[in-house]
């Protein structure tokens, strides 16, 4: 029935988030589906538009062709009303001056990059940029089971 919503919905109204994800390999995909089926308001960035076959048939959000450090086109993905970004490419280079345009051009407020180097990874947490070594968390995940034997 249209213009009716559905007991529950109010709470996903009003904690509904607007947020840009660069990067639609495995990790970026599988997180906008998440996001998009817990009711956010979604635009994955990805320079290749192949990747966005990753994205179910459902995605609700939008899918955008373009590099994610191109202020234009992070305007046209709407970061200037985003209230996250998440660089996920496979480049740490990217990831970061992305990262940086987000949170220090636009101003969003939780701004989160993906670095696969966790020297790098302290190296700009220290200069205030949240980030996150997948390196660093499977290396600790395998040592913390292997630890159990």
């Amino acid at each position: 029935m249209q213009g009716v919503d559905m007991p529950g919905t109010e709470t996903v109204k009003q904690n509904r988030k607007t947020i840009v994800i660069m990067g639609c390999g495995r990790v970026g995909g599988k997180l906008a589906s998440m996001f998009d089926a817990a009711g956010h308001k979604l635009t994955v960035l990805d320079l290749d538009a192949y990747s966005f076959r990753r994205l179910p048939p459902t995605f609700s959000g939008t899918a955008l062709i373009g590099n994610g450090t191109d202020e234009e086109m992070l305007r046209k993905a709407g970061i200037e009303s985003a209230d996250a970004f998440i660089a996920l490419t496979q480049g740490d280079n990217r990831n970061v001056m992305a990262a940086q345009i987000a949170k220090h051009i636009f101003k969003v407020h939780r701004v989160i990059c993906r670095i696969y180097d966790p020297l790098r990874k302290d190296i700009y947490e220290q200069l205030g940029l949240e980030s996150i070594s997948p390196t660093e968390v499977f290396a600790d995940l395998l040592f913390n089971r292997l630890e159990k034997i």
